[in-house]
């Protein structure tokens, strides 16, 4: 059974970081890419960040280029996002995702699904 699990999510005030770090199971995550997503309460699901499996390609939103960083270890089958300088419109349920392809920021060409973590930003 394949699984994904988000952990790192939690409340800070504006300005503060926070990093998220994924985790996998059940596949191979090297040969994935993996996505970062956020929902908030009446939006549609965005893709903030995806890097790819092997070249390191990044993608991100244009509301967080310059203030969040994917990385991924491949040695570690794990894939982090650094949030720094946190807005209040960050706050949202942030999920990670996996998908057999290239970088993809739309939420409808990934495979597999973590059941998200919790940021709010609030001060």
């Amino acid at each position: 059974q394949v699984q994904l699990v988000e952990s790192g999510g939690g409340l800070v005030q504006p300005g503060e970081s926070l990093r998220l770090s994924c985790a996998g199971s059940g596949l191979f995550l090297p040969h994935f890419a993996i996505g970062w997503f956020r929902q908030s309460p009446g939006k549609e699901r965005e893709g903030v960040a995806c890097i790819s499996s092997h070249t390191g390609g990044t993608l991100y939103a244009d509301s967080v280029k310059g203030r969040f960083t994917i990385s991924r270890d491949n040695a570690k089958e794990t894939a982090d996002l650094q949030m720094n300088s946190l807005k209040p419109e960050d706050t949202g349920v942030y999920y990670c995702a996996a998908r057999w392809g290239p970088p993809s920021k739309v939420p409808d060409e990934f495979d597999y699904w973590g059941q998200g973590t919790q940021i709010t930003v609030s001060s």
